[in-house]
């Protein structure tokens, strides 16, 4: 139920085909690949070298990394990603709330975004994909409970939020957010920051993780992990990392 996945940002210094290979060496499932890099929207080049490099591989793509921010400076933008998405074979495309903190916007400004997800949702269902937010920081999806309003607010269907531990919060809060949002969630970026954004490897979190999946796994439907960063971005401890992920999934189960 839980698909072992990779980020391609974790790996932004790598081409493509390299993301794949290495991937593939790791024995994980699926890549969502970033659009800041590796497969910008609209790069239908870019697009198909992904595709070919996860077919040589053996992987899916779960997700397209989108930096959309769902502003009214994107209106009538998304169109371009979704079809890059498309292009991918992935099933979801990732989206940001905002370029600020839920208290740091105003009624007007959250009515602006919740009609930009709104619009995103309804591009994305003709093309017969979902669409996630990206569960951070300085963004209308920095707590739980703001996350879970916002989905409300923009009601559609195919929108639901992806979850990672927020930084500096203790276990217990992070755990507790994750229960909250936990019927909406689609997919996990899987790391070990703390404090703030020091780096350590996905063991160093174990208690945090083991727990998490244990939540996961009660969702009871398909769910994707995916290896978002790892200590100075270093390949090499992918196929370390990928070993310490699916350990802590089947812990966790």
């Amino acid at each position: 139920m839980m698909r072992p996945g990779l980020c391609s940002v974790t790996l932004r210094r790598l081409d493509a085909d390299e993301v794949a290979r290495r991937a593939e060496e790791a024995g994980l499932q699926v890549i969502e690949w970033g659009a800041d890099v590796h497969v910008r929207p609209g790069d239908d080049w870019a697009a198909e070298r992904a595709f070919e490099a996860m077919a040589r591989h053996g992987l899916t793509c779960d997700s397209y990394g989108s930096y959309f921010r769902a502003t009214p400076m994107e209106t009538g933008k998304f169109g371009e990603i979704a079809a890059t998405a498309v292009r991918l074979g992935a099933s979801r495309i990732r989206v940001w709330a905002g370029k600020a903190g839920s208290g740091d916007v105003d009624s007007y400004e959250r009515e602006q975004i919740v009609a930009g997800l709104r619009e995103a949702a309804d591009v994305a269902n003709e093309h017969g994909l979902e669409v996630a937010l990206e569960f951070h920081g300085g963004t209308l999806t920095d707590t739980a409970e703001s996350t879970v309003r916002l989905l409300e607010e923009v009601g559609r269907d195919n929108l639901g939020t992806y979850w990672q531990p927020p930084q500096d919060l203790p276990d217990e809060q992070a755990l507790a957010g994750l229960e909250l949002v936990l019927d909406q969630v689609r997919a996990v970026h899987v790391f070990s920051w703390w404090p703030s954004n020091e780096r350590h490897p996905l063991t160093f979190r174990t208690e945090l993780w083991t727990r998490a999946f244990g939540l996961l796994a009660k969702a009871g439907r398909p769910l994707d992990a995916l290896l978002e960063f790892v200590p100075d971005n270093d390949p090499d401890l992918i196929p370390g990392e990928a070993d310490s992920l699916r350990k802590l999934i089947e812990a966790g189960a």
